[in-house]
């Protein structure tokens, strides 16, 4: 029994002595992310724009919805072995640049995750304005590969980073859908290794520019409306991105009445 004993001493001695393996590609990847500036979004900016991260005022049911989220969206990817998700809407106006950046901050709130959030919305870029970040590069340099992501991309928080775009574009659909487009997506994902990379695009009514995109990606979520979105634009929206890819799921956004019994507990 004491040689046993011993046995297990020496064996967690040993444990707690040896330091974790680092794999080369992690040790890469940590040393760009860390070469990427941090952007610290002001407090109340982020409470105007119900982002859920960083300094806020917020309270921990306002993103509760959001850590639920994550929870069900990680399993499913890491199930199947999916890394790229996109995130979009019917139509205009459902909150999915919102939902995109709220998804980020928290999927990031786990040691064990890391995300880049790009904004492939270049009609429309909203992204820049809800962090507050002042002075945009051109996110289309990137994705045509002219550019490194640390030209355009800002860190929200250690491992939460996002490039924007410096100003609206006409026919995007054409880069987005491109050899070169695809490319430069894997060269950002060998070299940083996150654990997601996340995409606002276009709402799908809108133009072609998502469905030019989702060649691009493992999965979608659709970002919906309550009171606005229909039934019948959803079960389209549903049809058209399954037969690019695969539909994660559908988030119903802008609930005005939340049923407060299904809550956990009240905050001050």
């Amino acid at each position: 029994m004491e040689r046993i004993q011993a046995a297990i001493a020496k064996a967690r001695a040993s444990r707690n002595a040896s330091p974790p393996v680092i794999s080369r590609r992690q040790l890469v990847g940590a040393a760009f992310w860390e070469a990427l500036p941090r952007h610290t979004p002001d407090r109340a900016l982020m409470e105007r724009m119900r982002l859920c991260g960083g300094e806020s005022n917020l309270k921990t049911g306002d993103f509760a919805a959001f850590d639920v989220l994550r929870t069900r969206v990680l399993k499913l990817m890491r199930a199947n072995g999916w890394k790229r998700l996109a995130i979009t809407s019917p139509t205009a106006g459902c909150g999915k640049s919102t939902t995109a950046l709220n998804l980020g901050f928290s999927m990031t709130r786990r040691e064990d995750v890391s995300a880049i959030l790009i904004e492939a919305d270049l009609r429309r870029p909203s992204l820049a304005s809800k962090i507050g970040l002042k002075q945009p590069q051109d996110v289309c340099a990137v994705l045509r590969g002219d550019a490194d992501l640390s030209a355009n991309a800002c860190r929200l928080n250690d491992r939460f980073a996002v490039a924007s775009s410096d100003g609206p574009r006409q026919n995007p659909s054409d880069l987005l859908q491109s050899p070169r487009c695809a490319e430069a997506l894997d060269r950002i994902e060998k070299t940083y290794a996150p654990t997601l990379m996340l995409f606002d695009t276009p709402p799908l009514q809108v133009a072609d520019d998502t469905i030019s995109f989702l060649q691009h990606v493992d999965c979608v979520i659709l970002v919906a409306a309550a009171e606005h979105t229909t039934i019948k634009e959803i079960d389209a929206s549903e049809r058209e991105i399954s037969s690019y890819t695969n539909v994660l799921g559908v988030v119903l956004n802008k609930c005005n009445y939340p049923e407060e019994e299904y809550g956990y507990a009240d905050y001050p």
